[in-house]
């Protein structure tokens, strides 16, 4: 009889052994999911970078601004002459001072730099006024605020939707109210893929202001 009692007790020690490893085994509910080296390759990608080809915006640049900063290599800076006559280069409360093309770079875009509403002028209202007027059908619009060359910004990101786009197209703009006035810069694209290659030169100008 004692034989058999402790031949049931050993039992019951190797099934709770064996449930003991199980629950060691199983995953926490706080632990994450999936493939552990996917998550921490995505984290730790480097972001694009760009050469530095010289700078725009100061006196005796091709473009004369209230800021300056540096210029993506390859790319070509010129000014753009107002048109008085059907409003062309009028966006809301700013005029296209500036246009910077991508295509000396292979890339198939323009960074736009407009300048305009009155000195002291909220940012964002000015940038708001800007996308209404530039990307009448829009959607996924996101307004954000921070702060560029000690100004405060307001930024957006949006997908162009004009009956002209057959599929959306990501475009994005920040603007900043400076003592001589707003100024918006503008990036669009041939289309988002050639807007993703055109963020680097976009993200550089935005990182190097300075007032002029």
């Amino acid at each position: 009889m004692r034989r058999a009692v402790r031949g049931a007790g050993v039992a019951i020690s190797a099934v709770g052994l064996l449930a003991g490893c199980s629950l060691k085994t199983e995953a926490k509910p706080d632990e994450p999911v999936g493939n552990p080296q996917n998550e921490v390759k995505e984290s730790v990608e480097p972001s694009p970078t760009v050469a530095v080809g010289g700078r725009v915006g100061g006196p005796g640049s091709p473009c004369e601004l209230p800021v300056s900063f540096d210029l993506a290599a390859d790319w070509a800076p010129k000014p753009v002459v107002e048109d008085t006559q059907f409003g062309l280069t009028s966006m809301g409360a700013v005029t296209l001072k500036c246009e910077i093309d991508a295509k000396p770079a292979g890339i198939i875009g323009f960074l736009r730099i407009w300048v305009g509403a009155k000195v002291g002028e909220d940012s964002n209202a000015v940038l708001k006024e800007f996308v209404a007027e530039n990307a009448k059908s829009r959607k996924s619009e996101v307004f954000t605020q921070g702060q560029a060359g000690g100004f405060k910004m307001a930024e957006v990101t949006y997908l162009n939707t004009n009956e002209f786009i057959k599929i959306p197209k990501k475009e994005r703009a920040f603007a900043l109210a400076t003592p001589k006035g707003v100024v918006v810069f503008d990036l669009g694209g041939l289309d988002s893929a050639e807007h993703e290659e055109m963020l680097p030169a976009y993200e550089l100008a935005k990182k190097s202001l300075k007032a002029n």
